[in-house]
């Protein structure tokens, strides 16, 4: 077993593209449920609408900012169109609204009668052209640079580029957190989760702080989402069920209400996702094939949330008196 490789692919995974873009989505989700107890359920749904409204836009030749300014409108639209029906309801029964309309934004985006438009079940491709504007941008040279044992191309694909790129981003969301965790606006929000008919009692809006938190949340989402797809291709199915459970689980693995839970909760899940794969793969098992691998480390991250909810309902992060879930 070449130990040396598969440390070093389970390290990669701590500056990966895709752990970016599932701690940014965490970050979103964080607003939602960390900050103001909204048990959204469909954030796959936003990460989806971002990224294809991104890459439609781009593919149509939009410069990359007007591109980016499309995927948050798109989110915006999509999180005032879900909240003003949903937004009454309250625990089981948002959670159940906001998986459906997910569901619902990935079937419409995979159907045939919009190939044209989302390319059907294929989805956009690198070879539809939408990475150009951002691979423009770079200020990097052509070519590739090894940092240690990591070796990528400075611009294409999963670059150091968009490595920057993600890691930028994610810095700039917990800073945003931090600061409105700590402002008035914030400190309503912390209200509604706790009790929100006391906040109405004292005559706040609940229903518009409830928009302005799912909104928000959901731009954190679609900006993930263009993290998420730029080093391979938009597909609907890569961002249905599985993600938003995912995305779940590395916000509870950080501890939600926290800052900087979604970054710790998404690295260490695909760090550790990485190494027990490789080491799979790798060993001769008799109950276990290399191709089952994968599968049987997606069954231990459905373990690792269980216990997560059962055992340390505030995360690694978190702190219990600040927040916990009721699991009973």
């Amino acid at each position: 077993m070449d130990w040396i490789r598969i440390l070093t692919n389970a390290a990669g995974e701590i500056f990966a593209p895709a752990t970016a873009a599932y701690a940014l989505a965490a970050i979103g989700l964080n607003i939602h449920f960390g900050m103001t107890g909204l048990l959204n359920f469909g954030q796959a749904g936003f990460v989806l609408l971002g990224a294809y409204s991104y890459g439609i836009s781009a593919i149509a030749g939009w410069p990359f900012w007007a591109s980016i300014l499309a995927a948050i409108g798109s989110a915006l639209v999509f999180g005032v169109l879900l909240g003003i029906p949903t937004l009454k309801l309250r625990g089981d029964y948002l959670s159940i609204v906001t998986i459906a309309a997910a569901e619902i934004v990935r079937l419409v985006s995979r159907t045939t009668s919009l190939t044209w438009l989302t390319g059907g079940n294929s989805g956009l491709t690198k070879g539809d052209g939408y990475k150009d504007s951002f691979e423009a941008l770079c200020p990097f040279p052509q070519g590739t640079t090894a940092i240690g044992p990591w070796e990528y191309d400075n611009c294409l694909s999963s670059s150091w580029w968009l490595r920057v790129c993600a890691w930028s981003a994610v810095a700039i969301g917990c800073f945003l957190v931090w600061l409105w965790m700590r402002s008035p606006w914030g400190r309503v929000l912390k209200g509604i989760r706790e009790d929100e008919d006391a906040v109405r009692a004292l005559g706040k809006n609940v229903y518009s702080y409830k928009m302005q938190a799912l909104v928000l949340g959901g731009i954190g989402g679609a900006i993930a989402g263009i993290f998420y797809t730029m080093p391979s291709s938009i597909q609907a199915d890569a961002m249905g069920r599985t993600m938003t459970f995912n995305i779940w689980t590395v916000l509870l693995l950080g501890g939600a209400a926290t800052v900087f839970g979604p970054v710790l909760g998404s690295v260490l899940l695909w760090t550790v996702f990485m190494l027990v794969k490789s080491v799979l793969r790798d060993m001769d098992l008799g109950f276990i094939t290399p191709t089952q691998s994968e599968s049987f480390s997606w069954m231990l991250v459905g373990m690792t949330l269980m216990l997560l909810v059962i055992f340390r309902p505030q995360g690694i992060l978190g702190d219990k008196k600040e927040l916990a879930i009721d699991v009973r």
